[in-house]
Order: structure tokens, then sequence, then C-alpha cells
């Protein structure tokens, strides 16, 4: 049974992941090798308690759990059961981490991944005993989105794919078990297409940026927040869908590469919030506002999906 969890790197999902599992009575240690990245996911761990109360989601009344800042990976991994890799989504550093885990750790030690979209059976060529290396993608924000993909590679055990699967049940999650491993898994593949999309939109001139994210939240998005896209093509009824998907198919946005407004942002250091600027801009007074309403927003949609308003 897992009760003691390695969190390794903290970055955007880090502390929101080791707010949660804490909440579900599992002892975390946390570690980053960065300090900065460090001070940043103490004050952000806090926000997500906070959060986590609006849920009423409460660490088990024996008292288990906490989160704990340790100052070494050897301290971090020592003693547990579970090594969640968070580390930046690039195979080279995932690789180094890999390395320098694996010595410390028994080889009935799971190691998953939080990678968003690289092939868990690539990531199993740099570890030994790659039966128990399986991929379980958070979705951000991790404390709020209760959905968890788990995703194992061509060397994944079933026996690794349903410790972690009855792990995240027993949490009070959604575990999503992932069937083959694909890049971007499914939650990803699904959004990328409909970003592919959006941003195509909106580069051409047919709709304002604005105008598109209310057309999204307000129309598909509302829907699909309560009827899933295969539960939605029934109501909608399959032959409409194949009426108008026998036209419409052909004139979505077949692009296989960056769209150019994208790499020009890119190229002009604008990616979003993190800098102040990207599809829009954003003052540091904006910022924390939006941090904020979204995550009040998040939590009265989740507690009204969950029949609890």
């Amino acid at each position: 049974m897992i009760k003691r969890v390695a969190l390794i790197g903290l970055g955007t999902m880090g502390p929101g992941i080791a707010a949660r599992l804490s909440r579900g009575g599992l002892e975390v240690k946390a570690y980053d090798v960065s300090q900065g990245a460090v001070d940043r996911a103490r004050g952000t761990l806090d926000a997500a308690e906070g959060v986590l109360d609006r849920l009423d989601i409460r660490a088990p009344p024996s008292g288990a759990g906490g989160v704990h800042f340790v100052s070494t990976i050897a301290e971090a991994v020592d003693g547990v059961e579970l090594v969640i890799e968070n580390v930046p989504e690039n195979i080279d550093i995932k690789a180094e981490a890999y390395r320098e885990i694996d010595p410390l750790i028994a080889p009935s030690v799971i190691v998953a991944t939080d990678t968003s979209g690289i092939p868990i059976t690539k990531l199993q060529a740099h570890i030994s005993h790659p039966e128990r290396m399986v991929g379980m993608h958070w979705s951000n924000p991790p404390h709020i989105i209760p959905m968890i993909e788990v995703i194992g590679g061509e060397k994944t055990s079933a026996a690794t794919v349903v410790a972690i699967r009855d792990l995240i049940r027993s949490i009070g999650l959604l575990p999503v078990v992932v069937k083959k491993d694909v890049p971007g898994f499914v939650e990803n593949r699904v959004l990328y297409a409909l970003l592919r999309e959006a941003v195509d939109l909106v580069e051409r001139g047919v709709i304002e940026p604005e105008d598109l994210d209310t057309c999204v939240s307000w129309g598909i998005g509302y829907k699909i927040a309560v009827i899933g896209p295969m539960a939605l093509l029934d109501m909608a009824g399959l032959d409409i869908y194949k009426s108008v998907s026998s036209f419409l198919n052909a004139d979505l946005s077949k692009r296989d590469d960056v769209a150019p407004v994208v790499l020009e942002k890119n190229a002009a250091s604008k990616f979003g919030i993190k800098s102040g600027e990207g599809m829009f801009s954003y003052t540091p007074e904006r910022i924390k506002a939006l941090q904020g309403e979204r995550a009040h927003k998040l939590v009265a949609v989740r507690r009204i999906l969950e029949g609890r308003e």
C-alpha cells in the first residue's frame, strides 16, 4: 500500500499535487533543484490548501498526510513507495532525474511521471526495471481538477497500472486508464485539436480572441462540462454529425506545424501570464485577480457537477 510519496520537481503543478496527495492521507516529501521554486511552492501550497478547504476536502481524522520540503533527492526518495517525477517537459532533463533517482530506490518503488504528452515508452528507456514506470498525468490546477490519466508504456506491468489507478481512487479522485501510449495521451490530444482550430480562426481574422473565448466557454465548453463528447454525439444525433462532418471536416485546420502567430509571440518572449503578455496583456494586479476568480469558478463548477450545490 502506498503511503509515502516523493515529488521531484515543483514548478507550476507541484504545490497543487502535493496538497491534494496530502489531503488524501499521504506523506509527501517535495524536492526541487531550484531554491526559488521551493520558496514559491511554499507560498502556493497555502493557496492550494485554502481551495481544498472550500471544496470540503479534509485530511483523514487519523492525522495522516503532510507535505515536507527536503533539500536533496536522496532525502526525498528515502523510504517512499512512489516517486512522482514532475520536472520540465524535456526528455533529457527527465532522463537525468531518473539517473539520479534510480540507484537510490528499490525495484519495487513505482516511478510515475506527470509528463503532459511524452510517450511513457520513451521515458522507460532511461530507468531500470521499466515495468514499474507509469504515466500519472494530472490536469492543471491539480488540486481542483479531479481527473488523472494513467498511462502504461510498452514495458509497464499491469500491476503498476492497477496500483496507481487504485491509489487515485482511494484519495477520492477519478482515474482514467489510457489503453495505448500515444503522444499527448487523451486529454491533451483533444485540447490541442481544439486549440489548433481556435488559433487558426483568430489568425485568419474570422473572430477576435475575446469573442472566440466567449463562443467556446459559453457554447461547447458549457455543454461539455456536463455532457461528454461521446454522449453529445448521441444527444445531437449521429445522423446530424454525419451530415455536418461530411463537409465541415474538409475545411477544418489541418496544419501540422506551429501557427505563425504563436511563433511570433514566442520570438518576442510573449509567453502569456508568466511574461505579462501573450494573446492578451496582463498587469500583476490582473494576474492575481484572474487566479482568484478562476479558482473560485472552478470550485463552484466542481461542486455543482458533484451535486453538492
